[in-house]
């Protein structure tokens, strides 16, 4: 078997030094679309030994290499994602994401506050949706069915496996971060963030940064439970603020409660509003430019 193997790289290594003898070294687009075999045409000159090692390293790859796995069709991939997610949630109610840690405990106080705010969500009409986890996603998953309305999970392909929550009407699964999160910014009239880690705050950075830029419709962005939050939203209103970085206007787009109700008060308030200003401007763009 290892002599085999050896006599492949062996075949391998000649085959580069030929097509080597006639042109240039392999270039970082035949790296990347692996399709050495074409004839390579260039001035004859010398390479360092480095060079020829990791040039020939890079062509015994491309040997066995599967084309399916370059850019090219990773871009059809990426489309089927988006058709995938589009056409399962196209009928959707209004709907709320709620975000949070996957690491919080049923024991925790935001656990059973993601419950009661899911729960009061869905009785006022809307779905809920969450990135389809444990921790704060499963609470939310939870409230939305006690609550009566459509529980939805849109979960995502990690090293680590992430299994769904036993609480949902729609379970989606996506290979990428980006196709996920548009899902949640395109069927959503609200995102309310609990606790969380990077995830979350990538979320929430990202929902600011396309209300800011004016890439989708102003929407309500809650963050939940003070304590945890107070850190962050000082570090906002004075260092970004005081240093200019950000405006009151941006500041303004982040609202905080403590209160599962209130914040379906906001919610609700913001819908009726957003629907009574649709009604005067049917052609008013909702979704992501």
């Amino acid at each position: 078997m290892k002599n085999g193997s050896n006599n492949r790289g062996k075949k391998a290594a000649d085959r580069y030094r030929s097509l080597r003898g006639k042109g240039r070294g392999v270039t970082e687009d035949e790296r990347l679309l692996t399709r050495p075999t074409q004839p390579l045409i260039s001035p004859q000159e010398a390479f360092p030994q480095e060079q020829d090692q990791a040039d020939e390293y890079a062509f015994e790859r491309a040997l066995h290499f599967d084309f399916t796995i370059t850019d090219p069709w990773r871009v059809l991939r990426i489309m089927s994602e988006f058709v995938y997610g589009f056409d399962a949630l196209a009928h959707v109610p209004p709907c709320v994401t709620i975000f949070g840690s996957a690491r919080t405990s049923p024991d925790d106080p935001s656990y059973a506050a993601a419950v009661e705010t899911a729960r009061s969500l869905a009785k006022a009409g809307f779905g809920i949706i969450t990135g389809g986890g444990p921790g704060i996603m499963e609470a939310a998953n939870k409230g939305a069915q006690e609550g009566g309305n459509l529980s939805i999970g849109c979960n995502i392909e990690l090293p680590f496996e992430q299994a769904p929550n036993p609480y949902l009407d729609i379970s989606l699964d996506f290979r990428y971060f980006f196709v996920r999160k548009t899902m949640f910014v395109k069927y959503s009239n609200a995102f309310i963030i609990f606790p969380g880690g990077f995830g979350t705050m990538d979320e929430l950075f990202e929902a600011l940064t396309l209300i800011q830029t004016k890439k989708v419709s102003n929407f309500p962005v809650i963050l939940y439970g003070s304590k945890y939050w107070e850190g962050l939203l000082n570090w906002i209103r004075v260092t970004m603020l005081e240093e200019e970085k950000v405006s009151e206007d941006d500041v303004s787009l982040l609202r905080i409660s403590d209160d599962p109700q209130e914040i379906c008060d906001i919610v609700c308030d913001a819908y009726r509003e957003n629907h009574h200003v649709e009604k005067q401007n049917p052609n008013r763009e909702k979704s992501i430019r």
